[in-house]
Protein backbone atom coordinates (compact mmCIF):
# COMPACT_ATOMS: atom_id res chain seq x y z
CA UNK A 1 0.00 0.00 0.00
CA UNK A 2 1.16 3.88 -0.69
CA UNK A 3 -0.59 7.22 0.07
CA UNK A 4 -1.95 8.06 -2.95
CA UNK A 5 -2.90 12.00 -2.10
CA UNK A 6 -4.17 13.73 1.12
CA UNK A 7 -7.55 15.88 0.73
CA UNK A 8 -7.91 19.63 2.59
CA UNK A 9 -10.93 21.50 2.04
CA UNK A 10 -11.23 25.49 1.20
CA UNK A 11 -14.45 27.37 0.94
CA UNK A 12 -16.09 28.16 -2.33
CA UNK A 13 -13.58 30.80 -4.33
CA UNK A 14 -11.02 29.49 -2.05
CA UNK A 15 -8.34 28.61 -4.87
CA UNK A 16 -6.01 31.28 -4.99
CA UNK A 17 -5.75 31.32 -1.10
CA UNK A 18 -4.70 27.56 -1.45
CA UNK A 19 -2.34 28.32 -4.60
CA UNK A 20 -0.68 31.38 -2.44
CA UNK A 21 0.24 28.55 0.24
CA UNK A 22 0.71 25.41 -1.63
CA UNK A 23 2.07 26.93 -4.75
CA UNK A 24 4.02 29.90 -4.16
CA UNK A 25 4.74 29.33 -0.25
CA UNK A 26 5.47 25.16 -0.31
CA UNK A 27 6.67 25.49 -3.86
CA UNK A 28 4.62 22.81 -5.45
CA UNK A 29 3.47 22.24 -8.79
CA UNK A 30 -0.25 23.01 -9.67
CA UNK A 31 -1.65 19.89 -11.65
CA UNK A 32 -4.45 19.99 -14.28
CA UNK A 33 -7.94 18.25 -13.12
CA UNK A 34 -10.17 16.18 -14.87
CA UNK A 35 -12.81 17.89 -16.77
CA UNK A 36 -15.16 16.43 -14.69
CA UNK A 37 -13.66 17.06 -11.51
CA UNK A 38 -12.63 20.76 -12.11
CA UNK A 39 -16.26 21.85 -12.57
CA UNK A 40 -16.21 21.45 -8.69
CA UNK A 41 -13.96 23.82 -8.27
CA UNK A 42 -10.56 23.64 -6.25
CA UNK A 43 -7.11 22.43 -6.87
CA UNK A 44 -4.44 19.80 -7.49
CA UNK A 45 -0.67 20.48 -6.29
CA UNK A 46 2.38 18.21 -6.45
CA UNK A 47 6.04 17.75 -5.41
CA UNK A 48 7.62 14.21 -5.49
CA UNK A 49 5.34 11.76 -4.12
CA UNK A 50 3.54 14.60 -1.95
CA UNK A 51 0.07 15.29 -3.93
CA UNK A 52 -2.59 17.66 -1.94
CA UNK A 53 -5.90 18.03 -3.58
CA UNK A 54 -7.82 21.07 -2.02
CA UNK A 55 -11.98 20.35 -2.42
CA UNK A 56 -14.56 23.17 -2.01
CA UNK A 57 -16.41 22.97 0.94
CA UNK A 58 -19.89 25.02 0.98
CA UNK A 59 -19.88 24.59 4.82
CA UNK A 60 -15.93 25.01 5.08
CA UNK A 61 -14.01 24.41 8.73
CA UNK A 62 -10.45 24.47 8.73
CA UNK A 63 -9.00 21.05 10.10
CA UNK A 64 -7.27 22.27 12.85
CA UNK A 65 -6.61 18.49 14.49
CA UNK A 66 -6.57 16.11 11.22
CA UNK A 67 -3.64 16.99 9.06
CA UNK A 68 -1.17 16.20 6.22
CA UNK A 69 2.74 15.79 6.75
CA UNK A 70 5.16 16.87 4.12
CA UNK A 71 9.07 15.64 5.00
CA UNK A 72 11.60 18.52 3.08
CA UNK A 73 15.48 18.64 2.90
CA UNK A 74 15.40 22.22 4.10
CA UNK A 75 12.85 22.56 7.73
CA UNK A 76 14.92 25.76 8.64
CA UNK A 77 14.62 27.56 5.37
CA UNK A 78 11.04 26.53 4.79
CA UNK A 79 10.39 27.61 8.43
CA UNK A 80 11.87 30.93 7.41
CA UNK A 81 10.16 31.12 4.46
CA UNK A 82 6.81 30.88 5.61
CA UNK A 83 7.29 33.00 8.58
CA UNK A 84 7.93 35.59 6.17
CA UNK A 85 4.89 35.02 4.13
CA UNK A 86 3.00 35.38 7.58
CA UNK A 87 2.71 31.66 8.06
CA UNK A 88 2.22 30.99 11.26
CA UNK A 89 5.41 28.35 12.56
CA UNK A 90 5.03 26.66 15.39
CA UNK A 91 8.14 24.36 16.81
CA UNK A 92 7.29 20.78 18.14
CA UNK A 93 10.77 19.43 18.74
CA UNK A 94 9.94 17.42 21.95
CA UNK A 95 6.90 15.14 21.18
CA UNK A 96 8.11 12.99 19.19
CA UNK A 97 11.90 11.97 20.54
CA UNK A 98 14.60 12.92 17.64
CA UNK A 99 12.40 14.47 14.89
CA UNK A 100 12.66 17.72 14.28
CA UNK A 101 9.29 19.25 13.26
CA UNK A 102 6.68 22.08 13.22
CA UNK A 103 2.96 22.84 12.38
CA UNK A 104 1.85 25.82 10.03
CA UNK A 105 -1.22 26.77 8.55
CA UNK A 106 -2.15 27.19 5.32
CA UNK A 107 -4.46 30.24 4.31
CA UNK A 108 -7.26 28.57 5.44
CA UNK A 109 -6.31 27.55 8.58
CA UNK A 110 -6.23 23.73 7.83
CA UNK A 111 -3.44 21.70 10.16
CA UNK A 112 0.19 21.50 7.88
CA UNK A 113 2.88 19.41 9.45
CA UNK A 114 6.49 20.05 8.16
CA UNK A 115 9.26 17.38 8.76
Amino acid sequence: MRLDHVQVSCPPGGEDVARAFYRDALGMSELAKPPLLAARGGCWFKDGSAEVHVGVEEDFRPARKAHPAFAVDDLDGLAEKLTGLGYPVNWDNETIPGRRRFHTADGHGNRIEIV
